[in-house]
């Protein structure tokens, strides 16, 4: 079940959704520090409800737990570390986050980029973020094994690593605890639903309140 709820993820991620960054609308005033989120699908809300993804629960855990934090959902469906990459640096001089959550690289793997171009992407991206005085969060993903097992396991070994590089915090696997329920999946099979983001949620919140708690 885990590998055929990943081969279907993998045509999901893959495949040309709209791209609409998700963007948090109030600043939370002077002095509040942006935690910002450039990611994919899995962190824009692909087929929810506006406001029910994993991105806004952190925001509203954070106004109880850390309020001198905001949330800048800067994720777009269907984008690359390419991608990211290239809108990093304006969002960096844009929102001057104390933290960077980088969700991206399964879309690459997908398309059958280069894994070695995906990893100095992120790299470098994790990088750009350290010079721009912000703390670092990897969230790793996995493809399905029909890749090969040396393009898989290179591909998940990829986030520990550049994490360990960059000396940045690491989710290990977003779509841990979920990814063989069914019932977790929306109706094509391919997107978590509302009920499995609180999971999503704490797969990342593990290694990112560490960071919030740096100050």
């Amino acid at each position: 079940m885990f590998v055929r709820l990943l081969c279907i993820l993998a045509f999901a991620l893959a495949a040309p959704y709209p791209a609409y960054p998700q963007t948090a609308a109030a600043d939370g005033g002077s002095g509040v520090k942006a935690v910002l989120i450039v990611g994919d699908s899995l962190s824009a809300e692909y087929g929810l409800r506006r406001g029910t993804g994993w991105p806004e629960l952190l925001r509203r855990r954070m106004a109880g737990s850390h309020p001198a934090y905001r949330v800048v959902n800067a994720s777009i469906s269907g984008d690359t570390t390419s991608g990211g990459a290239s809108r990093l640096p304006a969002l960096l001089a844009e929102h001057r986050p104390a933290v960077v959550v980088l969700e991206l690289g399964s879309n690459d793997a997908l398309r059958g980029l280069s894994l070695s171009m995906t990893r100095a992407n992120l790299a470098a991206m994790a990088k750009a973020a350290r010079e721009a005085g912000a703390r670092v969060l990897v969230v790793g993903m996995q493809i399905p094994p029909n890749y090969g097992q040396d393009y898989t396991e290179r591909f998940r070994a990829l986030f520990g690593e550049v994490a360990r590089e960059q000396q940045a915090g690491y989710v290990p696997f977003l779509l841990e605890g979920i990814a063989a329920d069914r019932a977790m999946f929306q109706a094509d099979g391919m997107h978590p639903t509302e009920d499995a983001q609180p999971r999503l949620l704490e797969n990342v919140w593990k290694a990112l309140e560490p960071l919030l708690s740096q100050g």
